[in-house]
């Protein structure tokens, strides 16, 4: 067959095609990939200049206010200063705001003044000004449907204002896409065993109503009142449900979160809502014996302090790793939108720059399960909990095994002796290790028996003996040493076990893993006394390590007293003071006293404290040396540490910013896969960043977010997606052409997907991550209302407006739209029915989200199903399979 039997006009769209197809009879398959491609690639674009659209949407929406605490006062100090607005116990600075991404204000000055005492400046805090439901109903909604809303706007202009099917069809099937398919993706999405449930019931109740009344108005307009038409007088109405919604809704918002309080949101327990701003009092901000951690999501030093203090405990975690840390909790910690889930969202699929801190691989290791549950409850989240202090995460969850000396002396004629080895820590699992011996100034065969075994602990065996041969030649030699060397056994080395046993993994050698034996021919008992009389430590070394010698002699068990005597440094306060008996066994020349430091995360003078040596028994006396001073000695430079720690967790807070406040980071993110952090990005990061390259680039030229409040972003990438939706329009009628396939039913299901998947993946990261489900779920009724009274209602009234100017009627089909509205109106339905039930049976847990698994699992397939049936009524209908009941 040929070309020119194959090749079929399709017409031409607003901007395509861009060449005459029709002169080069372009084979039919190889334009229906083509366009195909174009299609999911205009779909990215969208995707990304959407991203960038919401990001000024979130700096124009997270402006605040201060507001002024008044502290507590006397009557007879309080002074009444003019200039604030006072209610109850706090004021509010009228006519100023900065923005979310500003600094802490906690030493900020009162220009104004409320009644405090005199000598004390008024507490600040900061407050969003925009309230969360007028920001969800207008431009966070704005911005998820803003490609359906101008699908349906271009359409309509570009067809000299007749009305379309790709327009209306897509605002219809986004709907059946968002109510059905994400609440069905949300509802298995969380994990077992948990759920999620709508907090804020009334305001959902209403986005509800007005979804659902919505769908029923269109039906009404078309069928009912003036058939196939659509007045001016409708069109102005089905706009204006629009700012009833938005009233409507922030009164039950009001309603739910003041419960009667006063204007400002006072209510007994002393809390302020102004706008979506929310100042909680003492029992969500204060934790942990009332020390405050990252108060109202900003950083600052103290709370930066209190949380390294904790985290410091646990071995193995650099500066780095804390200021890494600490950024993720201030992340955590913050209040998010839907709109943050959908930035990062799309930015986690097309290889962009991240919205949460990735933690590296040697990291997650070192972030085994006590430390992550300390971790995660160093937080501000009013519903953390404070679980104390924990065992050292190694010994919690391995065998530690090590000897029980670091060193021995033995007399050349002593034969064979033993050599302890200890093992704390986890005693419910079997544990091996190897043990080898290796040459020092003594040598194997000439002067000791060489070791290479397998030692095996029994469950619940703390100790074992490994017997050692010395040589005697009978000559005289100086003293000479060798080692003997623990290490994890290998797989090989199950082989010289008896049975072969398997190898357990959950062992780890403690300090003490080298010992150094001594050959000599000494058989005293010995002096006993410190190395040396002082000794420096620092006050962040966590423990001390106080070395006690045993020289002149080895032979036999001694032991001998000590106890710690405070000077300048405190017991309880300084360090962990005591006193006990060291025991020496036979051979052993050395031996370690622990004491812990206590770093109070201060700057403070050097002190110090003594441990003394006393009652030496076995015959052992002591040596010239029974005192030994510890000098605590504070971090050099401790602002200059903590000022690097708030730099680098700033620098981390900054890499995982929404927004960019220059052109040249903009750029240097859209050039640099991951936004330049090649250390965590995978494969797929980097071919998705190949993919979008060409976005990128292009959208990074769209004025940044950070300039002038963010409105030039908005107003430009507004013009933006506009653009690439004109290019969608046109893409997917010649597409539907190619394939034959109806304009109405390419929008309820390729179009309508293409522009609601990374609301699905947004959806299903708050599923996971958030304690409630609005952010899930919630707006998605209020979206849908959206769609509706703006992206029907707007081009509706442009089109009655220009019709009724040229003296004749705005007609607008009900044919397949009004079907699909009406299969919709009963699918959604169905769904808000079941919904209700979720969340008010206790089979379901009581939740829109999660709950029982079978359960789960049985709901999102009724809601699957459902929107099933809506694409193959809609088809049915469509193709003429199904009468027009209309």
């Amino acid at each position: 067959m040929s070309n020119e039997t194959e090749y079929e006009y399709c017409g031409d769209g607003l901007l395509l095609p861009l060449l005459n197809e029709e002169e080069k009879r372009w084979n039919q398959s190889f334009r229906a990939v083509l366009y195909l491609f174009a299609l999911l690639y205009c779909f990215l674009g969208v995707a990304i200049i959407a991203d960038v659209f919401m990001s000024a949407i979130e700096v124009i929406t997270s402006k605040t206010r201060k507001i002024y605490l008044a502290r507590p006062s006397s009557p007879t100090t309080g002074v009444w200063r003019p200039g604030l607005a006072k209610v109850g116990d706090a004021a509010v600075e009228e006519g100023k705001g900065t923005s979310s991404n500003g600094t802490d204000h906690a030493g900020s000055k009162d220009p104004g003044g409320s009644l405090q005492d005199a000598s004390e400046e008024p507490e600040v805090v900061e407050v969003r000004v925009w309230n969360d439901t007028v920001a969800n109903l207008t431009l966070m909604a704005l911005g998820s449907s803003a490609p359906e809303i101008l699908l349906s706007v271009i359409e309509l202009s570009g067809r000299s204002f007749e009305a379309g099917d790709l327009g209306p069809g897509t605002i219809v099937g986004s709907a059946a896409f968002n109510l059905l398919i994400i609440t069905a993706v949300c509802v298995v999405g969380v994990p077992d065993g948990e759920t999620r449930r709508i907090k804020g019931i009334k305001v959902f109740g209403v986005t509800t109503i007005f979804s659902l009344f919505a769908y029923a108005w269109l039906l009404v307009i078309l069928v009912a009142v003036t058939p196939d038409v659509v007045d001016i007088w409708e069109a102005a109405l089905t706009l204006l449900f629009f700012p009833l919604l938005v009233i409507l809704a922030y009164m039950a918002d009001k309603t739910w979160k003041c419960c009667g309080a006063s204007a400002l949101g006072f209510g007994g327990k002393k809390q302020l809502e102004l706008g979506a701003g929310q100042l909680t009092g003492n029992s969500e901000e204060r934790m942990l014996g009332g020390k405050t951690f990252f108060r109202n999501g900003n950083l600052d030093k103290d709370g930066l302090v209190a949380f390294v203090k904790e985290v410091k405990k646990y071995p193995g975690l650099s500066d780095e790793d804390a200021a890494l840390l600490a950024a993720s909790r201030l992340v955590d910690s913050q209040p998010h939108s839907r709109m943050w889930y959908r930035i990062g969202a799309v930015r986690s699929f097309t290889g962009g720059r991240k919205t949460q801190p990735k933690l590296s691989l040697k990291l997650q290791e070192l972030l085994d399960k006590p430390l992550k549950t300390v971790y995660d409850t160093i937080n501000e989240h009013p519903n953390a909990p404070n679980i104390g202090k924990l065992m050292e995460p190694d010994e919690l969850r391995k065998a530690v095994i090590e000897f029980r000396a670091a060193t021995v002396a033995v007399p050349e004629n002593v034969g064979t002796f033993e050599v302890t080895i200890t093992r704390r820590g986890d005693l419910q699992q079997r544990a091996k290790v190897k043990v080898e011996s290796i040459d020092g100034t003594a040598q194997e065969n000439e002067d000791y028996i060489p070791i290479n075994e397998i030692i095996v602990f029994e469950p619940n065996e703390t100790e074992k003996q490994v017997k050692v041969e010395i040589v005697n030649d009978n000559q005289w030699e100086p003293d000479e040493e060798f080692f003997l060397k623990l290490a994890i056994a290998d797989d090989d080395d199950t082989s010289s076990v008896k049975g072969g046993e398997e190898r357990e993994e959950k062992v780890q050698l403690g300090r003490i893993s080298i010992m150094e034996i001594t050959i000599l021919n000494d058989d005293e008992p010995g002096l006993i006394s410190f190395p040396k009389r002082g000794l420096l430590v620092k006050e962040t070394i966590g423990t001390a390590q106080i070395t006690v010698l045993r020289k002149d002699g080895a032979d036999g068990e001694v032991s001998v007293s000590w106890r710690t005597l405070d000077k300048s440094a405190v017991s309880g306060k300084d360090y962990k003071g005591g006193s006990g008996v060291l025991v020496f066994k036979h051979t052993e020349v050395s031996r370690v006293i622990e004491i812990p430091i206590i770093n109070d995360m201060e700057a403070e003078k050097d002190e110090c404290f003594e441990i003394e040596l006393f009652n030496p028994t076995g015959g052992a006396k002591l040596g010239a040396i029974n005192r030994m001073a510890i000098t605590i000695t504070n971090d050099e430079d401790f602002n200059n540490v903590m000022g690097h720690l708030m730099s680098l967790t700033n620098a981390n807070m900054d890499a995982i910013r929404v927004h960019r406040d220059t052109w040249a980071s903009q750029i240097k993110d859209a050039m640099n896969v991951n936004g330049g952090d090649l250390e965590n990005a995978t494969w797929g990061d980097y071919l998705m960043h190949f993919l979008t390259f060409g976005w990128k680039v292009l959208f990074a030229l769209v004025p940044p977010p950070g300039l002038l409040g963010g409105w030039p972003c908005f107003f430009v990438s507004l013009f933006m997606i506009g653009l690439i939706t004109a290019f969608v329009g046109d893409i997917a009628a010649i597409f539907g052409c190619i394939v034959h396939l109806h304009d109405s039913i390419t929008a309820i299901t390729l179009v309508a997907m293409g522009t609601s998947l990374p609301d699905t993946f947004a959806s299903k990261c708050a599923a996971v991550q958030e304690k409630h489900a609005d952010n899930a779920i919630g707006n998605i009724t209020g979206s849908n209302s959206v769609n509706v009274f703006l992206g029907l209602g707007l081009p509706w009234l442009m089109g009655a407006i220009y019709h009724y100017s040229k003296g004749n009627q705005f007609s607008v089909p009900v044919g397949s739209l009004g079907f699909s509205v009406m299969v919709y109106t009963c699918t959604s339905l169905f769904a808000v029915a079941l919904l209700l039930l979720r969340r008010n049976l206790s089979i379901f847990g009581r939740a829109e989200l999660g709950g029982p698994k079978p359960l789960k699992i049985l709901s999102a397939v009724i809601l699957v199903f459902l929107w099933v049936l809506y694409v193959f009524f809609s088809i049915l209908q469509t193709y003429g399979y199904i009468n027009d009941i209309f």
